[in-house]
């Protein structure tokens, strides 16, 4: 479009842009709808929400992005306009680790974007619950952060769950230090999860030495804490900082530049294939000599990466243990499914916990 370059006549341009936009993003609308209409038809418990179809989605639209946009800014509109059009078909209800403000709404959020309905759990263990009892559609728990390792409690809960991992949110952890004080000489205590603690630990030797830290159950309980008590501060995200109406003393305060947590999403339905993918499974060995070898060397031979092995007791015998393994591909893909046959015949227990889409953004 030819225009002018002068401010008014930019403006002008922008607006007529605006106004084209809109329209177009209620046309998607309506076809959301009309998709809705047809999936309700041949099947009334349909599931609305395709995480392979959404993944897909997104990466065309950043192979396809020419600028002067970034592809992840580019990306994050796109999500915003799916959920707004998935809200159309039928809102979703996604629990996370609460209360309001935490790493796990915030990672909810990016995932499925704003147009969803939140809803608060208090453990780990009741997101699956509330996903198992059909409260929420899916739910979103933290595995893994960069810095501090693995969260066990999530490992441990999926050995008896029967929930399915339907994708995962990798999300890059910046901590504020916040309170209703005016500077770090008003700290005297410092509230925060035990993990964000230990993300901060040289910040906080360096800057607050000689202060209490107190751990508590969230990051966002300990922001809940410094709004209601002098001199406390609280380490947390950004998303707490607005709920609760606190100043931010210091930015990004973590000790590692690239902190970040990975999430799942966690939900009823099996994930179809979406051409970049990852599965995570559980394995539990017999307890023979080369056994976890044996377990390994069949993703060597047919060329597939595992991301992680983990492992943690199994809990039903002394020093017996479950192996947790995240690797590249779909349990669908001919060459995943034929080792999964093949593990088969060597451990004791093979639970595939599911096949999802990577983190686009």
């Amino acid at each position: 479009m030819a225009v002018d370059n002068s401010l008014s006549d930019l403006r002008n341009a922008i607006d007529e842009l605006d106004g084209k936009l809109l329209v177009l993003f209620n046309e998607r609308a309506d076809l959301a709808k009309d998709v809705a209409t047809i999936k309700l038809r041949d099947d009334e418990q349909v599931a609305f929400y395709r995480p392979d179809r959404e993944a897909a989605v997104l990466r065309r639209v950043k192979d396809k992005n020419q600028g002067p946009l970034a592809d992840e800014h580019v990306a994050r509109i796109y999500r915003e306009l799916m959920s707004s059009c998935l809200a159309v078909e039928k809102p979703l209800t996604i629990a996370f680790l609460g209360p309001s403000g935490t790493f796990t709404q915030e990672a909810a959020l990016r995932h499925f974007g704003h147009a969803v309905h939140t809803l608060e759990a208090g453990t780990i263990s009741d997101i699956f619950h509330e996903v198992e009892n059909g409260e929420a559609h899916y739910g979103v728990v933290p595995v893994e952060n960069s810095t501090e390792g693995v969260i066990s409690h999530t490992l441990d809960t999926f050995m008896n769950s029967s929930l399915q991992i339907c994708g995962e949110v990798a999300l890059r952890i910046h901590h504020y230090l916040l309170s209703t004080a005016d500077s770090l000489a008003d700290i005297k205590v410092v509230y925060s999860h035990q993990q964000s603690l230990g993300q901060c630990r040289q910040w906080l030797m360096s800057n607050l030495s000689g202060v209490e830290t107190i751990v508590v159950s969230s990051n966002a309980e300990a922001a809940r804490l410094a709004r209601e008590e002098d001199g406390a501060a609280a380490i947390a995200g950004e998303l707490a900082s607005d709920i609760y109406h606190l100043n931010k003393l210091a930015d990004r305060i973590e000790d590692e530049s690239n902190n970040t947590t990975r999430f799942l999403v966690i939900g009823q339905q099996k994930v179809p294939a979406s051409g970049d993918d990852k599965t995570s499974m559980m394995i539990s060995t017999k307890n023979v000599a080369g056994a976890l070898q044996a377990v390994l060397a069949p993703f060597a031979y047919a060329g597939i990466s595992l991301n992680k092995i983990e492992s943690r007791p199994s809990r039903q015998d002394a020093w017996d243990y479950v192996f947790f393994v995240d690797i590249d591909g779909h349990q669908d893909d001919e060459e995943v499914a034929e080792v999964l046959q093949e593990l088969q015949a060597n451990v004791s227990l093979l639970k595939v916990l599911g096949s999802y889409p990577k983190a686009v953004i």
